[in-house]
């Protein structure tokens, strides 16, 4: 990390280091709202997100005030750009890039679409896609692999049935998000299991519970409304192709590194292309720099937005939205309420729903102490809302895949976007009626009882 001298945050810097990041979040979504409105063509086409997020960086440098100031602040925002995360980000993007573009080329795609509509009614082909995307998520642990992976497939369905392309993405968005929340190698997962000191196991069943039947209702709603009536026509296809996207969920099961997975998968789609006379190696090499060059804008503005958050947590932001939150809090129910709306927040302003669990935890915990709530449930409560939240959030990196993939608004994806929604409310209905108390919280046993309040 940068040497930032002595210089330490003020208390009072809390509310100001929001502006760059809701400097980049007003200038995107209110001049596509602007433009919507006016009736324009694109309408957040028109003003870009790489212009937004520059417009949020010169605030963050306009707060430094004097050259030690701004020197300061960039050093915040260089260090956040390049953190481990960040940089993990970066090499998915790039790899599941790689992919992509080679199983584009290769013909992997077709065939996939060519045997789910040879096998699959037109009529079922998005429930399809949200089915599949949400094993593979499930099975990879990671949600922006499985969108960068089935968005294209995806969108080849949408194209030959006739559906809505916002329906079609959002499917593939709603099935990343499950696995995102529910597969034990996520890394929320981990981070809500290992912060709040609860087995993987038991989070899950109660993750799982909760998230069953929003799940179920969204394959029935994407099975009705991503339903289109086509002309019935031959689709061909070819299993040796389609092998890459099989070994890809294989491999996945088998817990292999996601970045293994995308690599080997795009070795494998190399050598079936040459296997097939796809491609020559000049024509692998300009597939796959296609693929990673269609990443690298969406990885760069990940990057820079990363930054962004890096300087609300460095200058007291989240501290000041914590401490604001912690008034609200009376009960066991607004307790849980609150644990909801601090990690759903925070992810807002960090635009990583792993971060926001970790930052979240230690007060979520405390609360739940006071209020002697299971640490399974705490946890499960973290890792749905963060990512819930993060299913919406057009500076979350899922949702900026989807719209690089379809050039869609973020509203566009939102409206089509079941499950989270009803994610989201089975939550609250959880919360609200409290349902799935464990069998320790209806008798009123202590469930901290010998456990140091440090060590929570």
């Amino acid at each position: 990390m940068t040497n930032h001298g002595s210089l330490e945050p003020h208390k009072t810097d809390g509310p100001s280091s929001f502006l760059p990041l809701l400097t980049f979040l007003l200038v995107y979504l209110g001049s596509g709202i602007f433009f919507t409105v006016l009736g324009v063509e694109n309408p957040f086409k028109q003003i870009s997100r790489e212009f937004s997020i520059l417009c949020g960086i010169c605030v963050l440098l306009l707060l430094g005030r004097n050259v030690r100031g701004i020197n300061r602040n960039v050093d915040v925002f260089i260090d956040g750009c390049a953190d481990p995360n960040s940089l993990l980000i970066l090499a998915i993007y790039v790899t599941a890039g790689a992919f992509s573009g080679a199983a584009k080329g290769m013909g992997a795609v077709d065939s996939t679409v060519g045997l789910c509509m040879t096998f699959v009614p037109p009529q079922l082909a998005v429930a399809g896609v949200f089915l599949v995307s949400s094993l593979l998520a499930t099975a990879l642990g990671s949600s922006m692999t499985t969108i960068a992976t089935l968005g294209p497939v995806a969108l080849g369905i949408a194209e030959q049935t006739g559906a809505s392309t916002a329906i079609a993405i959002a499917a593939v968005l709603g099935g990343a998000m499950f696995g995102d929340n529910l597969s034990i190698i996520s890394d929320t997962t981990i981070a809500a299991t290992k912060s709040c000191g609860c087995e993987m196991n038991d989070k899950f069943k109660m993750n799982f519970l909760i998230a069953l039947p929003a799940a179920i209702l969204s394959l029935i709603l994407y099975a009705v409304f991503g339903s289109a009536g086509v002309a019935e026509q031959n689709y061909t296809y070819s299993i040796i192709k389609i092998l890459p996207y099989i070994v890809v969920f294989v491999t996945a099961l088998l817990g292999w590194n996601v970045i293994l997975v995308l690599v080997f998968g795009t070795a494998l789609c190399g050598f079936i292309g040459f296997a097939t006379g796809a491609w020559n190696l000049p024509g692998f090499s300009l597939a796959v720099t296609k693929g990673i060059g269609g990443m690298l804008s969406i990885a760069v503005q990940a990057l820079l937005i990363r930054g962004m958050s890096a300087f609300v947590r460095e200058f007291g932001g989240l501290e000041w939205l914590l401490n604001k939150i912690r008034k609200w809090i009376h009960s066991r129910r607004s307790a849980e309420y609150g644990i909801s709306a601090v990690v759903g927040m925070i992810d807002v302003a960090m635009g990583n729903n792993t971060i926001a669990i970790l930052v979240s935890a230690p007060l979520a915990m405390k609360f739940a102490r006071i209020y002697n709530i299971a640490p399974k449930r705490v946890a499960s409560l973290l890792d749905i809302f963060a990512c819930v939240v993060q299913s919406f959030i057009p500076n979350g990196g899922q949702m900026m895949l989807c719209m690089s993939l379809t050039a869609l608004s973020p509203f566009a994806i939102i409206q089509a976007a079941y499950y989270p929604w009803l994610l989201g409310i089975a939550a609250l209905l959880t919360i609200q009626f409290g349902l799935l108390r464990t069998k320790e919280e209806k008798e009123g046993k202590d469930l901290f009882a010998g456990i140091p309040e440090e060590k929570i």
